[in-house]
């Protein structure tokens, strides 16, 4: 493997990607914009023409603004690689931190350094879509004191959580021999799974507010529900997402015995009872047709073959000189090799983003299915009507942007496969 070839093989991807993006971004603003003038047929009546534009405005708006940050990242990522960032970043690491903190802090203190400097990049960005673009379209509620907050938070806990982790990752690396990327996936599996058994109670908590779900009629539906559905739960929780944002939600959290239901205080808000049963039993059709568990071996089975590829392309020097660093030849290059996989991974993981989103859209056709089944189409149609005019989530998206990035089906092809009727009036009926 040359240098050279590794070269062009990332700008190849970079650019492909980049220019892919860019062009399936227009296409979704053309054509909301074509349909900004007229409620589709088949919402007519449920959805008011001033909602409708605002969706579409805010879709228009939220799609400039990644348009300017895919640019901004792609300037970024060729900053760090081959315009030599990365490598300045570890000569000036290595030069005032290595004779003091030894070959293992030194990698450590690089994966520090990198990640300082990357959160404050990014945080411009964030804070212009919370304070301009969510405020301008109504949604914001967070002010710049809790904004800040949440960023020291989000720093602490990930440099709490994150450092040793990447210490023991980094020590598997120097000490487990040519078969350390096993063991360093060990490690890695078992701290995610940790974390979704700590998130619930120990995590979250410090964000949000969380308190017993106190409306003693909905709480009896919800566990009548879960008993009929035959699953239980740690317990029924209100959060105050309303500090934040008007959009609203409702997950499951937690993982085994440490499962708990956690709303939205602002779901609760917007929906009626019986539509909140409905949206419940949509995540609970998640759990009974085992999306979750699927998609945590999907990501385990990736992350342990990302583990052995960076495993191989450590030993390449092409691997580094390739993306413009200059590795060590006296000192371990471990840090290095797993920057370069992250800056690198996603340019070329970014194609296969469609296969991903149509496995995620079959699984919520599934939820939507099981939901159905047991609280009637009619108050989830209702409740999934409601969501997408309250969160202003465009009723006519691209065909093609839907099948390359969409998570969730589009509203029109939901609503059909659940059985409501479309193509005039409301597609609801009586539930709207």
């Amino acid at each position: 493997m040359h240098s050279s070839l590794v070269t062009a093989l990332f700008a190849a991807a970079l650019v492909a990607s980049l220019l892919l993006r860019l062009w399936l971004a227009s296409r979704q603003i053309r054509h909301v914009a074509a349909h900004r003038s007229e409620v589709p047929a088949a919402f007519a009546g449920a959805v008011t023409l001033q909602a409708h534009q605002r969706a579409a405005d805010y879709t228009i708006a939220k799609l400039r603004l990644g348009i300017l940050a895919m640019a901004w990242g792609a300037a970024v990522l060729l900053g760090w690689t081959l315009l030599g960032g990365l490598d300045a970043l570890n000569g000036w690491v290595t030069a005032h931190a290595g004779p003091r903190l030894g070959e293992l802090g030194t990698q450590l203190a690089l994966l520090a350094a990198f990640g300082l400097i990357a959160a404050l990049i990014d945080l411009p960005w964030d804070a212009w879509s919370t304070f301009r673009l969510e405020q301008r379209h109504g949604f914001n509620r967070s002010t710049p004191g809790l904004w800040l907050a949440d960023q020291a938070k989000g720093a602490l806990v990930a440099a709490m959580l994150g450092l040793p982790l990447a210490a023991l990752v980094l020590w598997l690396m120097q000490t487990a021999g040519p078969g350390w990327w096993l063991w360093a996936f060990g490690a890695w599996a078992g701290f995610n799974l940790a974390v979704l058994v700590l998130y619930p109670t120990v995590i979250a908590p410090l964000f949000n507010q969380f308190r017993p779900l106190e409306d003693g009629a909905l709480k009896a539906r919800v566990e009548s529900l879960m008993a009929r559905c035959g699953f239980s739960a740690r317990g029924f929780f209100v959060m105050d997402g309303s500090r934040r944002s008007a959009h609203a939600n409702a997950y499951f959290t937690g993982l085994g015995r440490a499962k708990r239901v956690v709303f939205f205080d602002t779901l609760l808000a917007k929906l009626a009872p019986t539509e909140v049963e409905a949206v419940l039993a949509h995540e609970l059709g998640h759990f009974s047709h085992r999306h979750v568990p699927k998609r945590m071996l999907t990501m385990f089975a990736l992350s342990l073959a990302a583990f052995a590829l960076l495993g191989w392309l450590m030993q390449q020097m092409a691997f580094y000189t390739g993306l413009g660093v200059m590795p060590h030849l006296d000192a371990p290059n471990d840090a290095l090799a797993l920057l370069l996989l992250m800056l690198a991974g996603p340019v070329f993981g970014f194609f296969v983003t469609p296969l991903f989103a149509a496995v995620s859209r079959r699984h919520e056709y599934e939820a939507d299915a099981y939901a159905c089944a047991r609280t009637g189409a009619g108050d989830l149609g209702a409740a999934l009507l409601k969501l997408y005019e309250d969160n202003a989530s465009t009723l006519t998206p691209d065909p093609l942007y839907v099948r390359f990035y969409y998570s969730h089906p589009p509203a029109l092809q939901r609503l059909a496969a659940m059985g409501m009727p479309a193509g005039g009036g409301s597609p609801l009926g009586a539930a709207a």
